[in-house]
């Protein structure tokens, strides 16, 4: 619930109205999971709002650590269907990797979240619970992080097909008496919903933007991404272009391009996303590489890191900012592409 829900309920419980100013920040600054453990609250109304509300709706059935420190999270819904959160540790700044969705209905051909198929779009709650379950699993329930936490919403999902959901959720999660993670340090990525990257450019509070291109030419892209046949590479470009002239002094946005050998990473593939870009005068942008995550079901390999470089150099050489992104948590299934709710 936002702040604004909150006041009402507790209108209509007939509280007064600080009341719930008291339980937002319970849950989402303390960090609090029952009702039980806010006892600045009378014991009549905890008794009341155990009875009528939840806070919890989420449950952690397995939790894995890679050898690099990320963790995977596989949690259920009251539902039973399966969500996934990966913690992913750095010096400066922690990132946590939400769902947006159980399981996936757009079907690129090389991720393995899309063999699971849509089951369910998250409500904003459980999108919010991951962040509060994984922060308490790694720092413990109320306590301080000692430094800043980034969130990227490249878990299971596409999150525009889970638009509104996905903004309120930003929203609890901006709120300075709260989990205080501003849009500033949220970044959410996108197969191409086109209409949505056109709304996400009319939000003031918006997080940033990363779009899952992987492919510069529609015949390539219609085979790896499907959704590119409803939202064609012209028409996504020609949103993204839309989306660069709103972005503030300082903002850039990103492309994401997986890596797969063989199929997307020569020279010439290169230089077609290097034209794309330059065809529709994309300046304020950033090229992520990510080397693919393979895995037994899926029919594609990793570009060598020989290849990922040259691609990179090739880039760089037009004029392309473009970055190579590490992979972390791949012997978890933790990795880009890699999130099927799997068991190990």
């Amino acid at each position: 619930m936002t702040r604004a829900e909150l006041e009402e309920m507790f209108l209509e419980f007939g509280e007064p109205r600080y009341r719930a100013d008291q339980v937002f920040r319970a849950i989402h600054q303390r960090r609090l999971r029952a009702f039980d453990e806010m006892t600045d609250l009378p014991k009549k109304l905890r008794q009341k709002l155990a009875a009528e509300a939840d806070i919890e709706r989420l449950t952690v059935t397995s939790r894995y650590v890679s050898e690099d420190g990320t963790r995977r999270y596989l949690m259920r819904t009251v539902d039973q269907r399966p969500v996934e959160t990966v913690f992913i540790p750095s010096e400066g700044r922690d990132t946590i990797c939400f769902s947006s969705q159980a399981g996936c209905p757009l079907k690129c051909d090389f991720c393995l979240t899309a063999k699971l198929g849509l089951l369910r779009s998250l409500t904003a709650g459980e999108i919010v619970e991951q962040i509060l379950i994984v922060l308490n699993d790694v720092y413990g329930v109320a306590a301080e992080t000692p430094h800043g936490t980034n969130l990227v919403g490249m878990g299971a999902g596409e999150p525009f097909l889970n638009f509104d959901e996905l903004i309120k959720a930003v929203r609890i999660m901006g709120e300075p008496d709260g989990l205080h993670i501003v849009p500033n340090r949220i970044t959410i990525s996108t197969a191409g919903i086109v209409p949505r990257i056109r709304d996400l450019a009319l939000l003031p509070d918006r997080p940033h933007l990363a779009i899952s291109l992987t492919a510069a030419n529609d015949e390539l892209r219609d085979r790896l991404m499907p959704i590119n046949r409803k939202y064609p590479i012209n028409e996504l470009m020609s949103a993204a272009k839309e989306f660069e002239a709103s972005l503030r002094r300082g903002e850039r946005f990103t492309f994401e391009y997986v890596m797969l050998g063989g199929v997307n990473d020569s020279d010439r593939d290169a230089d077609r996303l290097a034209e794309l870009l330059d065809r529709f005068q994309l300046s304020r942008v950033k090229v992520n590489l990510i080397p693919h995550n393979g895995a037994d079901q899926l029919d594609y390999a990793a570009s060598t890191p020989e290849r990922v470089a040259a691609f990179k150099q090739r880039l760089g050489s037009k004029g392309v900012d473009a970055y190579v992104r590490t992979p972390r948590g791949r012997d978890i299934f933790a990795a880009c592409g890699q999130l099927a709710a799997k068991a190990i």
